[in-house]
């Protein structure tokens, strides 16, 4: 992982972990972990593909989560007081990239090929497999994360630029810098 991705990994994959829970126990909690981890790594990491663009959400920060949280109806989640720190390093686009990589497994296959260029995956080898071809196990443990019905608001937000930058057209200036 990114060091200068992480925290946007962690809180992105977190915020997907409590929007949309796993409903089995610990094992279906750790394989619902790694699908979201997973589909955040990908999508954070074409959304900054080179070092500098991860340096510079480093320092501006992603935007957080308050719209996302408003989208999907979990407004109490925000006055909780503890959570608010990492809430601002949730990135929208990533969480809206990453919810349409889980809900279609086409262009989950697609995004982890678009790696092979990204600086992220320079000399490395990845295993994306519980997100491009998870098993009956996986697809259970995460029966939320994965519903395409109850991700669509979400992955609906960003997925045409996800689409552009995967069939490579170019993406508008607003949805690779975040500005909204």
């Amino acid at each position: 992982m990114s060091a200068d991705l992480s925290p946007v990994i962690a809180a992105t994959t977190q915020w997907l972990l409590r929007s949309y829970p796993g409903t089995g126990g610990a094992l279906d909690a750790a394989l619902a972990e790694a699908q979201a981890s997973q589909a955040v790594m990908v999508a954070a990491w074409l959304r900054y593909p080179t070092v500098t663009d991860a340096g510079l959400v480093a320092l501006v920060g992603p935007g957080g989560s308050a719209r996302l949280d408003w989208l999907i109806g979990s407004d109490a989640a925000v006055a909780d007081a503890t959570d608010a720190g990492w809430r601002t390093w949730v990135d929208e686009v990533v969480a809206s990239w990453a919810a349409t990589l889980l809900t279609t497994p086409s262009l989950a296959r697609d995004a982890v090929v678009a790696l092979g260029t990204s600086d992220h995956t320079a000399g490395l080898a990845f295993d994306f497999r519980r997100l491009t071809d998870p098993g009956e196990r996986d697809r259970r443990a995460a029966a939320l994360l994965r519903h395409p019905d109850l991700l669509d608001a979400l992955a609906g937000l960003h997925r045409d630029s996800l689409v552009r930058l995967l069939h490579g057209e170019p993406v508008d200036e607003e949805a690779r810098s975040g500005i909204r």
